[in-house]
Parts: C-alpha cells; structure tokens; sequence
C-alpha cells in the first residue's frame, strides 16, 4: 500500500551551479510512502506525516548554501568561521560560515532527483512502525508569469535565514492604475534574476576585503561570522536589510521612480508568502 502526500513541505536553498552560478531556489516537497496497513485500516496517520518528514528537512538542507564538491574550479577547507568554499567558474565566488551553512553533495552538479533520492534515504534511517520506504520529488512551483531568483542572508533573523547564502524562486506582481504589469514584472524578474541581495550596512570596506571587480559582505550573527564575496555585477545592493518586506518597498518605490507611476507591488518570498508595498510618485 502507498500513502502520497502532495505539497507537504517547500525547501528554500541556494546552490552553487557550475554553469550559472549561484541560483536561489524554491521546491516543493511531494511524498509517496510504502507499507502495510495497521489495524485502524492506516498505513500513516496524515497529522503526523508532515512534522515527522519535515523536521528532518529543516533541520538538514533548508536554508543551506548547496556544494557539489566534485564540480571544477571548486576549493573547500576549514577557516576560522567554519568552512570556506572557493570558486573559480563560471565566475570567481567565496563564503566563510559555519558548517551548518552549507550542504556538501559529493556530485559534479545539482540535480533535483538526486537530491530528493538523499534526503528520502536520510528520513528513512529512523522510519515510523509499518513504512518501509518512503520516496520523495523536489520541483518547481508553477508559475504564470514572471518569477525571478535571488540569495540574500539576513544577519538579524534569530532563526535559519541568517546564513548568508540561501535562496527563494518568487512570484512578482506589479499593478499601476489597478492594472497587472506583465511587462513591468518580466523586467524586474530578469532585473532581479539570479542576483545576490545586499546590505548596504553590511558591505566589507576594509584593506582585506576590497578586490577589484568584487563586493564583499560580511556580518556576524547567532550562529556566527559569515562572509561572501561575488561579482559586484552579481549583487544589488538595497539600503536595507534584505526582508522581503523590503524588497518590495524597494521595488515600489524604483518602479515609480522609473515610471512616474503609483505602483502597488507584491514581492513573493518562495512559495505562497511574501509582502506587498505601494508607492505613490
């Protein structure tokens, strides 16, 4: 017998892609799980799926910086903030955070059924009585329209989302007069594609970190000091911390700067949550 469960969870990650880059992402987690019947006439009990699966995705991937160790141009060693990751294509990038940061894949890429492949084998090391196997699919929510990508870190946030490197993939919706955008949202998702979000507080200005071509980010927060250092053409730089909250305010307000417009913005973060901010000319 097999119980599914469709949207049980979403990860939000960034990884490391040796053809573009760093890319944040958004999945969504299905789960199909085997086993015999009790005599309740249940395989699983539907209230306890859930937190049992999604505790040990929390508590793993989410949130992390994904490495494919064995893809080129790739340095890993051990440095006083934790670990540091090194690369040289397909272009130059380094983070300094403490292990939990990260998640180190020993692939040459990233893909999403192998990932979900380790993280079913990893959840069934401690299987609930009756299941005997459990599959799980990663994939990208269905969006119509535009979407755009982006990591950030947030050094003010107690939980996971003050690791410097993590990602969403987000919806973006745009009205002026009342009316959606499409052209508007296609603009900024393509804007806002694959970029690196930074605070302006958090730029690096010291003799160690200014390397031509490069910004450099750096902060310390609970789980402690983090650094990253990317293409300044990779990264937008607000003059706020990185909130989705913030990220909409900011696109309200450059979009009406640009148009002239009164411009009602809702800037998702990942899967079915986000903000939404207005700004008038």
């Amino acid at each position: 017998m097999t119980l599914f469960v469709n949207r049980l969870s979403h990860l939000d990650v960034s990884l490391w892609s040796p053809q573009h880059g760093l890319i944040g992402a958004s999945w969504h987690v299905d789960a199909e799980l085997d086993g015999e019947l009790g005599e309740d006439g249940m395989l699983f009990d539907f209230g306890e799926v859930k937190p049992w699966i999604k505790s040990r995705l929390d508590g793993g991937v989410d949130h992390t910086l994904l490495i494919p160790t064995k893809a080129p141009g790739l340095e890993i060693f051990e440095c006083s903030e934790g670990l540091c990751v090194r690369a040289t294509q397909p272009y130059p990038m380094e983070v300094r955070a403490p292990r939990q940061a990260f998640t180190l894949l020993p692939w040459p890429a990233i893909t999403t059924e192998r990932l979900a492949e380790l993280l079913a084998g990893e959840v069934m090391k401690r299987p609930p009585p009756r299941v005997t196997d459990i599959r799980l699919r990663l994939r990208d929510e269905v969006i119509d329209g535009a979407a755009y990508t982006y990591s950030h870190g947030l050094k003010r946030h107690l939980g996971n989302c003050q690791r410097i490197a993590h990602g969403h993939r987000s919806r973006l919706h745009i009205w002026q007069r009342g009316v959606r955008m499409p052209g508007l949202e296609a603009e900024w998702a393509e804007r806002l594609g694959d970029r690196y979000l930074v605070d302006a507080a958090d730029i690096a200005t010291g003799p160690d970190s200014v390397v031509r071509g490069m910004m450099t980010s750096r902060y310390r927060a609970e789980q402690g000091r983090f650094m990253i250092r990317l293409p300044a053409e990779r990264c937008l730089t607000l003059p706020t911390p990185t909130t989705v909250e913030h990220i909409a305010g900011w696109l309200a307000r450059r979009i009406t700067e640009e148009t002239g417009r009164a411009t009602r913005v809702q800037a998702f973060e990942g899967v079915d949550k986000g903000a939404i901010a207005e700004a008038q000319p």
